[in-house]
């Protein structure tokens, strides 16, 4: 603990030289600098806690090179490391860190899924377009195999007159039809003629075929057109139905056959049912190819007449399936749409997912009639197996790391906090070390005081002894009351009670205490308690102790400086009914002691009073702040990072 200023005026030149006791015996060198100030530095210079004394024009000070730090220039210490800057991060962010460690690699995985499952839909995508490609192919085969079919046939009609239903299905027979594997019903003739003249059609057909049915649905009006299957082969039970159905009857059939009929080529219907179907609900379409005959006219030329479709019925689903199962592929979902691609519209559908992940649209051409061919992905996994065994290490990498930057970073503030936790025990250290020197150099120093002066005093051995025992002993009684508060503020009533403990004992009541509870800094607890026993000691050999009746009142009460930092107790001594005090007296220790010494130490008047009727003692102790006299840690030492 520094001690503060003395100003020359607060002790005369023989308390100078007590004071000059607080050095030890080491020779002073002294220095004279430019502003005439004389400067005395005791012990050697590597002695830190040697007092400095200063005889400055202005009085005399002394200075605690303790209380003096080494300047350090921040431009000279050396930048930090990478590693060191790497673990303020961590210290300062051990939260943060981790986290955002563990985000960032969470979103690198995330990017590499997702480029992955980019990558995994692009060649599922360039796979479902190749299959598309093929399944279109193939269906366009198979329409474009039975409309060369369907020419053959209508170049049968259209070169013979009248075509019997056995050389109609030798004809058929011949082309080698693969009816179960492309989903077509075989080939038929149907005629076109006027409703008027269906009588003559029937009775000619029946003569032929005597189990021809009659035309159905019944034409409605004697002046439309009528188209009936007349045949078809090759001929079986199913097939059969069909003969003797007007094609005109129904809107799909009727616009296909327009159709043909407009452009000369084979045109397909759109999404029909067979008759030749019992449960009338699959779906179907068929393909018409018109056949021309030329007949004469009254002036010489000849004139193009319809005379009839020749046509193929095909089932859709046995159509579609044909082209899958070439492909031999059963991962994919295929749906065939008539034209726009919609519920009403489709026309058959092997799908094999309920919600396609993934789709991809194919034209497909069938006799002049566009088709929309869907293909959908059937593949059901939520991320492939790259997609999963990189998610799954990314996030274990990332959950690693982040426990290992955790780790890192607990580490770290640990470290630190056991660095700032060793600084602030060698700065307390060091605080102490110096402290206790301060304070046995002030021990020993008022030691020699009493030594010094009890030496000039005594009038032979024993009275130097016995006066010098009782001395010392007052300071370690004070000092063991010190000890007990960890040196720290002590109770003016302990410190008073600690050096008259024997005298009370003995005389009982004879010693009355009375004041509030204030509390003491060490040294000036100290101090005071070292008057307190001169005090006692005079009263117990001169004055009211020494006679029975006698008695000391001792009374202190709290009063308050000017500028009102510093509060003060001021404490009165005085004895009653002792022996009259002699007006004449020789000044002894005791006196000077706390005349100078005590008035000194505690930087307050001191009013002795020998009054014939007793003496009475008035010193003023300082009530100090226990921030003014604790020991402290310079504030950079003190800082510890929190997490």
């Amino acid at each position: 603990m520094s001690r503060p200023p003395i100003e020359a005026d607060a002790a005369p030149a023989g308390a100078a030289a007590h004071l000059l006791a607080h050095a030890d015996n080491t020779a002073a060198e002294p220095s004279l600098d430019d502003s005439g100030t004389m400067r005395y530095l005791f012990g050697s210079a590597s002695a830190r806690s040697i007092l400095l004394w200063v005889a400055a024009p202005t009085g005399l000070r002394i200075i605690d090179p303790l209380a003096l730090s080494p300047y350090v220039d921040p431009a000279t210490s050396p930048p930090p490391t990478s590693s060191g800057r790497a673990r303020r991060w961590l210290v300062l962010y051990p939260r943060a860190v981790p986290l955002v460690i563990f985000l960032a690699l969470t979103a690198i995985t995330a990017l590499s899924v997702f480029a992955i499952e980019s990558n995994a839909r692009a060649r599922e995508g360039a796979v479902m377009r190749e299959y598309a490609q093929s399944v279109a192919a193939a269906l366009d085969r198979s329409g474009s195999g039975f409309t060369s079919y369907l020419r053959a046939g209508a170049a049968l009609f259209a070169s013979v007159e009248e075509v019997n239903p056995e050389t109609f299905d030798s004809f058929v027979r011949a082309l080698k039809l693969n009816t179960e594997y492309s989903g077509a019903e075989g080939i038929g003739w149907i005629p076109v003629i006027e409703a008027r003249d269906l009588g003559s059609f029937l009775a000619q057909t029946r003569a032929r075929q005597p189990a021809y049915p009659d035309i159905f649905p019944k034409p409605a009006s004697t002046t439309s057109r009528v188209a009936p299957v007349a045949m078809f082969a090759p001929e079986t039970a199913l097939n059969r139905r069909a003969l003797g159905y007007d094609m005109y009857s129904d809107a799909a059939r009727a616009a296909a056959m327009a159709e043909a009929e407009l452009t000369l080529r084979p045109a397909a219907s759109g999404r029909i049912v067979l008759r030749q179907e019992t449960s009338g609900t699959a779906p179907a379409f068929a393909i018409y190819m018109p056949v021309f005959r030329m007949s004469g006219t009254g002036d010489g030329s000849d004139e193009r007449r319809l005379a009839g479709f020749v046509y193929t019925p095909f089932r859709a689903r046995e159509f579609l399936d044909a082209a899958i199962d070439r492909q031999g592929q059963g991962r994919f979902g295929v749906r065939l749409y008539d034209g726009e691609v919609s519920t009403g519209h489709l026309l058959v559908a092997d799908s094999i997912a309920d919600s396609a992940k993934q789709t991809v649209q194919q034209e497909v051409t069938i006799a002049d009639r566009k088709l929309m061919l869907v293909i959908e992905s059937a593949n059901v996994q939520v991320l492939s197996p790259l997609s999963m065994v990189t998610l799954i290490f990314g996030l274990a990498l990332a959950s690693l790391l982040m426990l290992l930057a955790r780790l890192l970073t607990q580490q770290a503030f640990e470290d630190q906090e056991r660095l700032a936790f060793f600084e602030e025990q060698h700065s307390i250290r060091n605080s102490l070390t110096r402290e206790l020197n301060h304070r046995v150099k002030n021990t020993l120093a008022n030691v020699l005081s009493i030594l010094s002066l009890t030496r000039r005093r005594a009038s032979g051995l024993d009275d130097f002894a016995d006066s010098l025992e009782g001395r010392i002993r007052a300071l370690s009684a004070t000092h063991d009351l010190l000890t007990v508060t960890d040196w720290g503020t002590t109770p003016i009533r302990a410190v008073i009670e600690a050096e008259l403990q024997h005298f009370r004992v003995a005389l009982g009541d004879a010693i009355l205490l009375e004041g509030p509870e204030l509390e003491l800094a060490p040294n000036d607890a100290l101090s005071f308690g070292l008057a307190v026993h001169e005090l006692a000691t005079n009263a117990a050999k001169y004055g009211a102790l020494s006679v029975a009746g006698g008695k000391v009142m001792i009374r202190w009460q709290r009063g308050e400086d000017q500028t009102g930092e510093t509060g003060w107790a001021e404490v009165e001594w005085q004895e009653v009914g002792g022996p009259p005090v002699a007006s004449e007296r020789r000044r002894g220790f005791g006196t000077e002691l706390i005349e100078k010494v005590v008035a000194h130490e505690l930087r307050q008047p001191v009013t002795l009073d020998f009054a014939p009727t007793g003496v009475r003692c008035v010193l003023r102790v300082p009530v100090r702040r226990p921030a003014d006299f604790r020991i402290r840690e310079k504030e950079s030492e003190r800082r510890v990072l929190k997490p």
